[in-house]
């Protein structure tokens, strides 16, 4: 009983530690940015689909952090994957092998993975270089180099995030991909009900 008590310790302690490593990433800036420029540019684009995917990352969007681009990549090939399981025969066929097919399976998802996740920042890195801002433009220098240190952070970033959600599951507690996600949106919580606060007292929001 208290080896078992211990263990359980032992695995809250670990999620905890890679929770705070996924914190602590989200505010890591990729390089050649400006940060007068991108908080202007991130209060610009608090509301709709970017708004909401910055929540999903935990600010980390917002930020252009290294992990800007979160673990959605890793979510979307994953989806992709289990939808040609079904469509796909050999992917069905694999998909009957037991913890081999599983394994391959998975190995396909990674591989998809990097490739929406280089996508997803080379769109990024364009539509950063693109954006100016009353402060002036995002980008300090806008080049070639940029282009590729910039999807080669987020691509990195991505997967590292992939790597330790997978950690949590096999050595922490829980489900590591749901409680990284989980944990970026409750951070986004108090931020979120600060600024509702704040648009009632201004009269732009009703009190209900």
């Amino acid at each position: 009983m208290q080896k078992s008590k211990g263990e359980l310790s032992s695995r809250i302690l670990f999620t905890l530690s890679i929770l705070l490593v996924c914190r602590v990433g989200s505010f890591i800036p990729i390089p050649g940015i400006d940060s007068v420029a991108l908080a202007s540019l991130a209060e610009q684009s608090q509301a709709g689909i970017l708004g909401m995917f910055n929540m999903l990352s935990g600010g980390s969007l917002g930020r252009m952090s290294i992990f800007a681009l979160a673990i959605m990549p890793y979510i979307t090939a994953s989806i992709i994957i289990q939808l040609m399981t079904i469509a796909y025969k050999p992917l069905e066929n694999l998909k009957k092998e037991g913890e081999t097919g599983r394994r391959k399976i998975n190995q396909l998802s990674r591989y998809l993975t990097v490739l929406f996740a280089a996508f997803q920042a080379y769109g990024v890195a364009i539509g950063l270089e693109s954006t100016a801002t009353p402060y002036g433009p995002v980008v300090i220098i806008p080049s070639f180099i940029f282009k590729v240190s910039t999807i080669t952070t987020l691509v990195v970033g991505t997967m590292f995030l992939m790597w330790l959600g997978e950690q949590i599951t096999e050595k922490g507690v829980g489900n590591g991909i749901s409680l990284i996600i989980f944990s970026g949106i409750v951070s986004s919580m108090p931020g979120a009900i600060a600024s509702v606060f704040q648009q009632v007292r201004e009269g732009q929001m009703q009190a209900l």
